[in-house]
């Protein structure tokens, strides 16, 4: 065992004396050691109650004859960062998630990793630090959050709360009423309802076959749920050492195009696109925009949940078969899903699609009914995205898939949220955020906040949002991410002006701005791209080292 570097042979006598400091007992010493790395952070609601799960996964490790090691990591809750200064640190995070992960099981040799994450960046940096790592790895999330209610019954979710705030802002909405949402859309502990960033990343894990099956869909703090993370803990006390199951030979090709395939059928956030490509350069995979894309063309989009479709929530999709039925459903086209893939559980992806079945075709559609014969994320090129740029096509309104309208430029997300606010922005324009990228950012923030009011303040069918930043998963409408090259690199989008026309076709796959390449080119001879001010050398680090959106956002390290 790869543990054996730290407990066996004479000269190992020091380490097996702090070792028995910690509580291990001479027959310990030939069971393998698993590494728990557990994100619980009190200010999370998906992860406040993960200190209990990893409990319960220490226990059945024990009784499995395995020795558990638990160890934590950050968590930023976005929600909580949003609109603010402190989601300049929601990106970068993931990469402090995946040092930390390769630090820790490095560092002390241990034979085997069950992650326990729920949220957003933490998802992905933990695959990335198991990748890293490279021993049999199985992930458990935390669960999604249960559905709020509102008075009349409607279902509610952050989001809910995030266009409120757009509503309230023209007094069409009263305080009280505005307290009450508030008080409803979040019931309890869980990853945010809807098909956001966290939940859609626990789906990935599920599709790429390092979790076990309901992963993405059972709800946190039910006995279902915590039934998972016993049967998790017990696995990866029975692969430890096995090198079938090393999770780069789970996480190969097929598994990530797997995760993208649910990913098209779902709907899922933009932010996975970020996340994928930075997990397939963890696993050595070859894997850019245009493999998404061609994926895009092939997959339907089978199922629409919130923010996509309000009365639509994680609960639903797992009433209604799960994952493995949307696989399979994906499937009948043929040649679409990689049904060799091995998982974690040791079946095939084949064996988890066997006899799942569509419970509800008003939640799950099927093939012949599905709301788009191509994916529900697009991903764009033109003069305006050399390199690309991201839509969450399940978001938009039909009116907005083709869409031109007069360009209004912020320098900053603050800006525009004081602009959108102001009454600034206004039918027929296309908003244009910049050097909120990696670098410009720095940090990329998410900016739920400025399309949450584009949609709350009643401009959703005639307003469009451009930016080199992100967004939450939360945001729908006709707003496209990922800009590259980004403002901050010299990229066209740090060279639009007012009024210029700016357009989106999601049907050719473009994104312009409608200047001749010789006026961009005279505007580009006196563009110096604006720098900020960063306080942080923690960002100013990592704004030195990350590269953009198209290539996942991660750091360099061939410096």
């Amino acid at each position: 065992m790869r543990s054996d570097l730290i407990k066996k042979g004479f000269e190992r006598a020091p380490h097996r004396s702090l070792l028995r400091a910690a509580g291990l007992k001479d027959e310990d010493f030939d069971k393998p050691f698993v590494g728990i790395a557990n994100s619980h952070v009190d200010i999370i609601p998906g992860h406040f109650y993960l200190q209990e799960y990893g409990r319960v996964a220490k226990d059945e490790i024990r009784k499995a004859g395995g020795v558990p090691f638990e160890f934590n990591t950050i968590g930023v809750d976005d929600g909580i960062a949003m609109g603010h200064a402190g989601m300049r640190y929601s990106l970068p995070s993931r990469e402090l998630i995946a040092d930390s992960v390769e630090t820790m099981m490095n560092a002390h040799m241990l034979d085997a990793l069950l992650c326990i994450p729920n949220c957003d960046k933490i998802v992905p940096g933990m695959v990335m630090g198991a990748l890293r790592v490279d021993v049999p790895t199985v992930f458990v999330s935390g669960g999604p959050m249960k559905a709020g209610q509102a008075k009349d019954g409607t279902p509610l979710d952050l989001n809910s709360v995030f266009e409120a705030v757009g509503k309230r802002a023209r007094n069409e909405l009263s305080d009280a009423d505005l307290h009450d949402l508030e008080c409803r859309a979040c019931p309890g502990g869980g990853s945010c309802s809807g098909m956001f960033t966290a939940n859609s990343m626990n789906v990935l894990c599920e599709a790429m076959g390092i979790a076990f099956a309901g992963n993405g869909t059972i709800l946190a703090l039910t006995p279902e749920r915590e039934a998972l993370v016993r049967r998790a803990a017990r696995r990866a006390v029975e692969i430890a050492g096995d090198e079938r199951f090393r999770i780069r030979r789970i996480v190969n090709r097929d598994a990530i195009h797997n995760a993208m395939v649910v990913d098209m059928a779902m709907g899922g956030s933009s932010n996975t696109v970020l996340h994928m490509l930075a997990i397939a350069r963890e696993a050595g995979v070859d894997f850019d925009l245009r493999a998404i894309e061609e994926i895009a063309k092939k997959v339907a989009h089978i199922a629409k949940i919130a923010p996509s479709l309000s009365t639509v929530h994680m609960e639903d999709i797992h009433r209604a078969g799960g994952v493995p039925a949307v696989l399979n459903e994906a499937a009948r086209r043929g040649g679409i899903v990689r049904e060799g893939a091995l998982t974690v559980s040791g079946e095939t992806v084949a064996d988890r699609m066997r006899g799942a079945e569509i419970r509800d075709p008003s939640v799950i559609h099927t093939l012949e009914n599905a709301y788009s014969p191509v994916g529900g994320l697009a991903v764009l090129f033109g003069n305006l995205a050399p390199e690309g740029a991201v839509v969450k096509t399940a978001g938009i309104q039909p009116s907005m898939r083709k869409f031109t309208g007069k360009a209004i430029c912020f320098d900053s997300q603050d800006e525009a949220q004081a602009g959108i606010l102001a009454g600034k922005v206004k039918a027929g324009h296309f908003v244009v955020i910049r050097y909120e990228g990696p670098k410009g950012g720095p940090g990329m923030q998410e900016m739920l906040s400025p399309t949450a009011l584009i949609m709350g303040m009643g401009l959703g069918e005639s307003v469009g949002l451009v930016t080199d930043g992100r967004f939450s998963g939360a945001t729908r409408g006709a707003c496209v991410g990922h800009v590259s090259p980004e403002a901050a690199e010299g990229g066209v989008i740090g060279l639009v002006q007012d009024g210029d026309p700016v357009t989106i076709d999601v049907e050719a796959r473009t994104i312009s701005v409608g200047v001749p390449d010789a006026e961009l080119a005279r505007r580009r001879e006196s563009f110096r791209p604006r720098k900020k001010e960063v306080p942080s050398s923690w960002l100013r680090r990592y704004a030195h080292l990350v590269t953009n959106a198209a290539r996942g956002a991660v750091m360099r390290s061939d410096l």
